[in-house]
């Protein structure tokens, strides 16, 4: 007798996929004390990573050393000059083995059950380029920091639902994303040999929102999940005054290179007003060194702008798929 499965006109089981081999990036800068609780978090995961990289960068103290002492089984890159976010991410990631590759803040806390539930639509679903996770405040748990990233209409990188109730709001079936907020995302390896990973002229912020940007002008997509749960203390590494100079820095330069044509035509003015609110906002509270350095940002990437504009043509060539496609993924302003 014939069993069904390998009865005439029915096709044989897929074969079981293997699991995807994931390799663990953390980047840090003087981030001994964060390391630890995160380091911890790592080894106590339902689904170990093959393998957990810390890229030391350019610490004055002695944090590589503490690392390979206290935790062997973690794999150290040592830099010997800061290089900024996006610079170590790199260096781990070229680095690494894995066919998934994880970014996560040293100033972050995993759920035992956050790399399993994290990898497991790239696993399951080939036409998933990269996953975000569900960031929750630290100390408060019941807020989101990000469901991950977003970009307005006006020109503006959002973390989704940031600093709202985790009431499940971005729960529903429907999880596709602008991006992943880099304190804890996956890519897969591909993404991020074709786009060439974090771009080190942006140094740290928004280098996640650019690389997004990249990846959707190339087609790959980026799905929300929200049972990969992590609490992270936020700019507990770098400040908010080092924050806010380089978010009003790169804010300018991912504009104005990466948004698609058609898009500023269409939402040039609420792009122009957007703009012009933020500048105002850190002139209205200048005297907040947070709102200076967000000015210094400004003009710093006011004056990288010819440089952006002339690297535009580059990124905008790699696009592949419809305008329209990417432009259903961003947010009204």
């Amino acid at each position: 007798m014939t069993s069904p499965a390998t009865a005439p006109g029915v096709p044989p089981a897929p074969p079981a996929r293997s699991p995807a081999t994931t390799s663990v990036v953390i980047p840090t800068w003087r981030g001994r004390d964060l390391l630890d609780p995160c380091l911890r978090a790592i080894a106590s995961q339902s689904r170990r990573p093959d393998e957990t990289i810390v890229v030391d960068d350019g610490s004055p103290d002695d944090t590589a050393a503490w690392v390979a002492s206290t935790f062997p089984w973690v794999r150290v890159v040592r830099l010997s000059a800061n290089a900024g976010f996006a610079g170590a991410a790199n260096a781990g990631i070229r680095a690494s083995r894995g066919a998934i590759v994880v970014l996560l803040n040293n100033d972050t806390e995993a759920e035992p059950g956050w790399l399993e539930a994290l990898v497991a639509p790239m696993e399951d679903d080939e036409g998933v380029g990269a996953c975000a996770s569900k960031i929750l405040v630290h100390d408060r748990p019941g807020l989101l920091h990000a469901a991950g990233d977003g970009y307005t209409t006006g020109g503006v990188p959002v973390n989704r639902g940031a600093f709202t109730a985790d009431d499940g709001r971005f729960d529903g079936e429907d999880r596709w994303v602008f991006g992943p907020c880099a304190a804890a995302a996956a890519y897969r390896r591909e993404l991020l040999d074709e786009t060439g990973g974090f771009d080190e002229w942006l140094v740290s912020y928004l280098e996640d929102v650019d690389l997004a940007w990249r990846a959707n002008l190339l087609g790959y997509r980026c799905r929300y999940v929200p049972e990969a749960r992590v609490r992270h203390r936020i700019s507990a590494t770098a400040g908010q005054v080092r924050a806010s100079y380089w978010c009003g820095r790169n804010f300018l330069l991912v504009l104005a290179r990466d948004v698609p044509g058609a898009i500023l035509r269409d939402h040039w003015r609420t792009i122009l007003r957007a703009q012009v609110a933020i500048a105002l906002d850190a002139l209205t509270h200048v005297r907040g060194e947070a709102a200076r350095a967000r000015l210094r940002g400004i003009l710093a990437g006011l004056a990288r702008l010819p440089e952006a504009l002339r690297q535009r043509r580059s990124v905008q060539a790699t696009r592949r798929v419809p305008v329209a496609d990417i432009e259903r993924l961003l947010t009204p302003a």
